[in-house]
C-alpha cells in the first residue's frame, strides 16, 4: 500500500468509546536513527510481548463547533498527565492528513501501563499503538466495509507517527519494519508480520525483564534518534544492521540458537555504544546492568543455557531463552540476579500474538 491509500475523510458525527490493549515488543535487531518524518535508516524486527502492555480507552464526542485542531484531555493511571499533552498533539498533528476526520470529535484519552513507563521497555511504542488502534477503530466504525488487513496496515501507519518502534506493537509474534528485500512487502512506512514459517521454538520464547533502573530516561528516545544524523559510525551502522537482519531471518527459520544469542547480543551492544559515541555523549546502562550482563554470560557458558540479554534505549536487560529453560532461568535469577533489580522487580513475559480490542 502507497502512503495516500490511507487518508480517509468522513462528516460523520457520532458519540462513543473504545478500548484497546496494546504490546510492547523488543527489537532483535534495533533501528537507530531516522530519515525524514519517523522513517527508518534501517529495517528492525521484534518480538511482540504478551503481558507488557498499554491498555488505553479512548471515549469521543461530536463537537458542535470546530474551534480547535486538536481537542483532547488525556491521563495516566487515573490521573492527568499534562507533560504527554505536546506528544499527543505532535501525533496528532503527524496524522492529521490521513485522519481528517478526528477535527469534529473531542477525545477523552486514558491510558495505563503493565509496566514502568520511559525506563527502556518502550512504553512508547505500546502506548501510540493502543491509541492509533482505538483511532482505527473509530474510522472503522465511520467506514464499516473496511478490511482487517487494511485496518492493521494503517493503525501501524499511524503509530510509526507516533513512535517508530510502535509499528511492530499491532501484530505478532515477530514483526519487520523497514525495507527489506528478504521479506515480501516490507516498507518504511508500517510494520509488516515476518509470516508463520516461524521454528517452533521461537513461538514460545520467553522474555524476563529485568528492572535495574525506574526512572525516567535523561535522553528521550527521540534525543538519541537525532544524535545519529551526523554519527561518525552511523553508515557502517546502516550496513551492519542490514547483514544482521540477513542472517537473523535465516535463524528464525532454522532455530539456530547459538546464531541467535550472537547476533541479538551484538545489536544490543551495538546500540549502546552508538549512545557513547554520540556527540554529545550518554550512557543509559547503568553500572548493575553491567554486572548483571557478566553473570549471563558466565551462567550461559557454565551451564550451556541457551540465554541471552538485550536492551532497548534503557538500563533494564530482557532475558530471551526457550520456554523450557524457564525453571532453570527462574532459579538463576533467584539466586543471583534478584539483588541486583531494583527493589527485587523483575517482569515474566513471552512471545505473544499482538494487540486486542477490550
Amino acid at each position: 500500500m502507497k502512503e495516500n491509500d490511507f487518508i480517509y475523510e468522513s462528516n460523520q458525527l457520532i458519540d462513543g468509546k473504545v478500548k484497546w490493549i496494546a504490546p510492547s515488543n523488543i527489537a532483535l535487531v534495533k533501528y537507530w536513527g531516522k530519515k525524514s518524518v519517523q522513517l527508518p535508516e534501517n529495517p528492525s524486527i521484534s518480538f511482540t510481548l504478551s503481558d507488557c502492555v498499554t491498555e488505553t480507552e479512548v471515549i469521543y464526542f461530536a463537537k458542535k463547533r470546530k474551534k480547535e485542531f486538536v481537542d483532547f484531555d488525556y491521563s495516566f493511571d487515573g490521573n492527568p498527565k499534562k507533560e504527554f499533552d505536546s506528544k499527543i498533539e505532535l501525533f496528532f498533528k503527524r496524522i492529521y492528513k490521513y485522519v481528517p476526520w478526528v477535527r469534529n470529535f473531542y477525545f477523552q484519552i486514558k491510558s495505563k501501563n503493565s509496566f514502568p513507563h520511559s525506563s527502556g521497555i518502550a512504553s512508547s511504542a505500546s502506548f501510540m499503538a493502543s491509541l492509533s488502534l482505538c483511532l482505527m477503530d473509530i474510522e472503522k466504525s465511520l467506514f464499516p466495509k473496511m478490511k482487517l488487513d487494511y485496518f492493521n496496515n494503517k493503525a501501524s501507519f499511524l503509530s510509526r507517527l507516533g513512535s517508530g518502534s510502535a509499528s511492530r506493537s499491532i501484530n505478532g509474534p515477530i514483526c519487520l519494519w523497514g525495507y527489506s528485500p528478504l521479506l515480501k512487502n516490507s516498507n518504511d512506512y508500517y510494520a509488516v508480520e515476518f509470516g508463520r514459517s516461524i521454528h517452533d521454538v521461537f513461538k514460545t520464547y520467553r522474555d524476563t525483564i529485568l528492572i535495574i533502573d525506574d526512572k525516567k530516561k535523561k535522553i528521550s528516545s527521540s534525543m538519541g534518534h537525532e544524535l545519529m544524523k551526523n554519527h561518525p559510525f552511523s553508515n557502517q551502522r546502516i550496513i551492519q544492521s542490514n547483514k544482521n537482519l540477513d542472517s537473523l531471518m535465516h535463524i528464525l527459520k532454522t532455530g539456530d540458537l547459538e546464531g541467535f544469542i550472537k547476533i541479538v547480543e551484538l545489536e544490543a551492544l551495538s546500540l549502546h555504544a552508538l549512545m557513547m559515541t554520540s556527540n554529545p555523549s550518554y550512557i543509559l546502562i547503568k553500572p548493575e546492568t553491567l554486572y548483571v550482563i557478566n553473570k549471563i554470560i558466565d551462567f550461559r557458558e557454565i551451564t550451556k543455557t541457551p540465554i541471552c540479554f538485550t536492551l532497548d534505549a534503557g538500563p533494564n536487560l530482557h532475558l530471551l531463552y526457550p520456554e523450557n529453560f524457564s525453571s532453570k532461568v527462574l532459579d538463576f535469577i533467584n539466586s543471583e540476579l534478584i539483588n541486583h533489580c531494583k527493589n527485587g522487580k523483575f517482569i515474566l513475559d513471552k512471545v505473544g500474538e499482538g494487540a486486542k480490542k477490550i
